[in-house]
């Protein structure tokens, strides 16, 4: 397993990076965030990714003109009061 620091996203953090039946694996340390990629580059491009969303640092709520566009009347689109499953809380 190797290890190393990466600041590609103005941060200071641990980087573990390993390969496991023919992929590359990436993890954030401080996080716990885990990716793999087939090659060392897009483990740690999907790393980026992952850990951003894990901090809300992108993804946003579709505006009701975007949702029109989709075929979806805003007025009729609400988000559920059941619980999320287990594996996304």
């Amino acid at each position: 397993m190797a290890s190393t620091t990466d600041d590609r996203s103005d941060r200071d953090s641990e980087i573990r990076l390993w390969r496991e039946d023919g992929w590359w694996i990436a993890r954030d340390v401080g996080t716990g965030v885990a990716t793999q990629g087939e090659s060392r580059s897009d483990a740690l491009e999907n790393l980026d990714e992952a850990v951003a969303l894990h901090r809300g640092e992108i993804g946003r709520e579709p505006t009701d003109e975007e949702l029109r566009e989709l075929g979806i009347d805003p007025e009729e689109n609400a988000t559920g009061t059941e619980a999320p499953p287990d594996i996304l809380e």
